[in-house]
Parts: structure tokens; C-alpha cells; sequence
């Protein structure tokens, strides 16, 4: 059984964002979907991530884009949030300290950090420790 439980965020790890972009039209980040489907296979992973509240479209569309590039392995895995400090878990894999990130009560792994650059760095760490 899984006991210990994951956060990724979307926009910037595993969605590379662009803000030119409707979310809906945006790829993934390289080595994101690969990850995601393997941490989910040790870990209780869920994705945590913020929508402008201005714009319920973008709501939409994170769900959609869960559902089209991770399947069934996001199935009601997805949370919106703008207060992710909330969420109780052992790690987040997040960009930036905004919405909570930075007062979450486990481990905030930075991604794009000198320490965790890219999805290969992330996953060393979290299959290591499992």
C-alpha cells in the first residue's frame, strides 16, 4: 500500500508553460509524463496546482489537459488550489513558492533548482528514498 503522498505541480513541471499558449495547447515537460506515471507507482501522486481565478476556462482546460496526456493515471488525481499549504503530504514538486508552496508541510522540492533541474534529478531523489 501506498502511505507516502506526492504533489506535482503543473504550469513550469509538468506542463511547460508558455503564456502565449491556451493551457489546452501547451506540451508536456520533458521527462514529466514518464515521471508522473513512475512516482505513481511507488507514491500516492496527485497534482496540485492554482487556475486564475479571473478565468474559468483554464480550470477546464487543466483537467482536459490531465486527461489527454496522463489517462486514467490522473483520474480524480487533480486539485486546484490556491492555497496549497493546506494539502497534507510528505512532497511537493513545485517551481515556485507562490499559492503556498513555500509553507507546504513536507518536503518542497524546487524544481528547476540547482538541485532538482529536470525531472531525472527529481525522480534519483524520490525513487532513492523510497
Amino acid at each position: 500500500m501506498k502511505n507516502k503522498i506526492v504533489y506535482i505541480d503543473m504550469d513550469g513541471v509538468l506542463v511547460d508553460y508558455n503564456p502565449d499558449l491556451a493551457f489546452i495547447d501547451m506540451k508536456p515537460k520533458e521527462g514529466a509524463i514518464e515521471a508522473f506515471k513512475n512516482l505513481s507507482g511507488i507514491y500516492d501522486v496527485y497534482i496540485l496546482s492554482t487556475a486564475p481565478w479571473s478565468n474559468p476556462q483554464a480550470w477546464m482546460d487543466k483537467v482536459l489537459w490531465a486527461k489527454e496526456y496522463l489517462g486514467q493515471a490522473a483520474r480524480k488525481k487533480l486539485i486546484l488550489s490556491h492555497n496549497k499549504n493546506l494539502n497534507k503530504g510528505d512532497y511537493l514538486i513545485d517551481d515556485r513558492p507562490n499559492n503556498g508552496a513555500d509553507e507546504f508541510g513536507g518536503k518542497w522540492i524546487i524544481f528547476g533548482s540547482n538541485t532538482f533541474p529536470d525531472w531525472d534529478s527529481v525522480l534519483d531523489y524520490l525513487t532513492e528514498i523510497y
